[in-house]
């Protein structure tokens, strides 16, 4: 397990690699999976555009993600409802950031079963939310972040 605020997995943090790269080659875990929850202090610090001093270099990564759906997201009535979907759509991003790395896609080279999950979790009633974002190989992920060519591509 690698937590970290707001379940980030970016390309260039070795300790969430070192544990992704644990799990999948040497564990050979068949299920990664991001969770998120509902109520997220790094969510919500994100969306309120205040001066979080260092942590807002690490925000910013849901910053990008909050600007990429805008329109989405601005849309809904209430701030509840915006900051749940904001937290759905970075959990969202960070399973394909997870599919982007030469990790997952070195597994699913070698034939290795690996699935990669997007869940939230509601703080109020307990329950998981699968976001019905599973990846489980290559060519489901753009040309732009494969490493290894999907099989027929």
């Amino acid at each position: 397990m690698h937590r970290n605020v707001a379940n980030i997995v970016v390309h260039t943090d070795f300790n969430c690699l070192t544990v992704l790269q644990y799990a999948v080659e040497v564990l050979q875990v068949k299920h990664v999976i991001v969770v998120g929850h509902y109520g997220c202090g790094g969510i919500a610090a994100a969306y309120e555009d205040a001066d979080n001093g260092l942590a807002d270099n690490w925000l910013r990564n849901i910053k990008d993600v909050y600007h990429r759906n805008r329109a989405r997201i601005d849309v809904l009535d209430d701030e509840e409802g915006r900051l749940n979907l904001l937290c759905e759509l970075n959990v969202m991003t960070q399973v394909a950031h997870v599919c982007h790395t030469t990790i997952a896609q070195n597994a699913w080279a070698r034939g290795q079963k690996l699935a990669v999950h997007g869940w939230v979790y509601s703080l109020r009633d307990g329950l998981l939310k699968d976001l019905d974002c599973t990846v489980d190989r290559v060519d489901q992920i753009p040309d732009a972040y494969r490493v290894i060519p999907a099989p027929n591509a």
